[in-house]
């Protein structure tokens, strides 16, 4: 009688203990995707620049790069995968009932990231067409309106909740990408009509809104499912986008012939036919980062704190274009960016009066969203 008060005891101290290292984990792993976002963030507009400036021309080609690094992905998953082998042979779990799945993902979360990874397929060609156009730092700061997008969009799908901090972030970076687009003077690539940079301007604008309907779509796909999300789902998740994704490119340079042209364009190439190939292999390695770090970010965070952190990066971006590709860095854009920053304080101010406060009223975790963190 006087042992099961203390057993209780002892079971109510191991799930604080367990909610405690697996709050801490999650946190780390959101450190951790936060990391690869940043790091496909500012390396993935710089490399595919690098492309067109050194006379690559195809679009098709460079929005297929987006997404044609979905192979490297199959690194973690069978690491993943053999990681929960191991552990079940370790505990015993040799029967047939516990064999390893080889995959989680339940017909639901396939559809949805088939949808996903068309729309993706698109917003990957808006983005190349905006690029092909437009100097990294100019497409950079239009880019930063995708918060603005991702948080109506987000309001519309998951009920985001918004605070004046971050309604006035919203605006502010609206603005930003609107002064930007009224002052173009000399701001246009060499032998570029005012047409095909306006036409990169307003692409780059639609890529910047439809990727921010593309990130709340995640996450309503993670609140949809009617299965426990792992992070090994999550990856799952993320080759099925890229697969599609890149299929629907696939088609695109098939239309338009790319691949015939690709082994003329790499041997005219300025820097030499190895490093064309190098270059496209690099740009689809470091996209993948983009894209898993926003899917992760997603997952431990939120669709808006992904869009947040993609606009947080934007000073990096334009510090790296003007030292690499000498771009101009004028008046216009010193405002544009000015705004952009400004809109990010005022939004992480809001976070941090927001969380103050939730402390002091502690919700439940939703298990399926936030399961323990027993599989990788």
């Amino acid at each position: 009688m006087e042992m099961k008060p203390m057993a209780v005891s002892h079971q109510e101290g191991l799930k604080k203990e367990d909610a405690k290292m697996s709050k801490y984990v999650r946190r780390s792993l959101l450190l951790i995707n936060s990391a690869m976002l940043g790091i496909g963030n500012c390396g993935g507009p710089l490399i595919m620049r690098l492309y067109f400036v050194r006379g690559g021309k195809r679009i098709w080609f460079s929005s297929w790069l987006e997404t044609g690094g979905w192979p490297f992905l199959l690194i973690p998953l069978a690491a993943s995968y053999f990681h929960r082998r191991r552990a079940k042979r370790g505990g015993g779990g040799d029967s047939p009932d516990n064999d390893t799945k080889l995959f989680f993902m339940k017909p639901l979360v396939f559809f949805a990231c088939v949808v996903i990874g068309i729309l993706t397929g698109v917003d990957d060609y808006l983005y190349a067409y905006g690029m092909a156009r437009l100097p990294v730092s100019t497409s950079s700061l239009i880019i930063a309106s995708q918060l603005g997008f991702t948080a109506f969009f987000a309001f519309l799908l998951v009920r985001q909740k918004f605070t004046s901090y971050s309604i006035n972030s919203i605006f502010l970076l609206t603005v930003a990408a609107v002064v930007l687009g009224l002052h173009t003077n000399g701001d246009r690539p060499a032998n570029e009509s005012k047409k095909e940079y306006f036409m990169g301007f307003f692409l780059t604008l639609a890529a910047a809104a439809l990727y921010g309907l593309v990130l709340p779509m995640v996450e309503l796909t993670y609140k949809k499912a009617n299965q426990i999300i792992t992070y090994s789902l999550v990856m799952e998740m993320q080759l099925v986008i890229s697969v599609f994704a890149t299929l629907f490119c696939t088609i695109g340079m098939l239309v338009n012939k790319d691949f015939e042209v690709i082994p003329r364009e790499a041997r005219e190439y300025e820097l030499g036919e190895s490093k064309y190939y190098l270059v496209a292999v690099f740009s689809a390695f470091i996209w993948q980062f983009f894209f898993l770090g926003s899917i992760g970010v997603i997952f431990y965070g939120s669709s808006l704190l992904a869009a947040v952190i993609i606009t947080a990066l934007l000073p990096v971006t334009e510090v790296l274009a003007v030292f690499f590709f000498q771009e101009s860095f004028k008046v216009e854009k010193g405002i544009s960016l000015a705004l952009s920053l400004w809109g990010f304080a005022s939004y992480f101010y809001g976070e941090f009066k927001a969380s103050k406060k939730s402390k002091r009223t502690p919700k439940p975790v939703n298990p399926q969203l936030h399961p323990p963190l027993t599989h990788v």
